[in-house]
């Protein structure tokens, strides 16, 4: 006979706890940070905000890395988001992995579009 309470319980599914969580926090930090760091620039630049003064925010190769950073982050953090709202919500298995692939590809795509913008500029 089996026994499947008390302290030899088995445990099951995907151990995704702490280190999602932490995840979502770190970057939502780092995202809070940038922002500041870019309405800190916006505010103390002189003149009208143009194309111009957005484009010379962005130009220094230290702010490309820093935003290629968040862009990162960005994507990891709704990824994560995203995965945690399938798994909660969509029962049906083909449909949940149709979304998260759908989720994933297009997270890819943005942050692939994103990335050529900055380096564009």
């Amino acid at each position: 006979m089996s026994v499947n309470y008390g302290s030899k319980r088995l445990v099951v599914g995907a151990h995704y706890g702490l280190r999602d969580w932490l995840a979502q926090r770190v970057t939502a930090a780092l995202m809070a940070l940038f922002t500041l760091l870019v309405l800190g620039q916006v505010i103390f630049s002189r003149g009208p905000i143009g194309y111009d003064k957005w484009a010379g925010i962005f130009a220094s190769q230290w702010m490309k890395v820093l935003t290629f950073t968040i862009i990162i982050a960005l994507a990891y953090h709704v990824w994560v988001g995203m995965r945690d709202i399938w798994m909660d919500y969509i029962k049906p298995t083909w449909l949940r992995l149709s979304l998260q692939v759908f989720t994933i590809v297009w997270l890819v795509g943005c942050a692939g579009w994103a990335i050529q913008v900055l380096w564009r500029l």
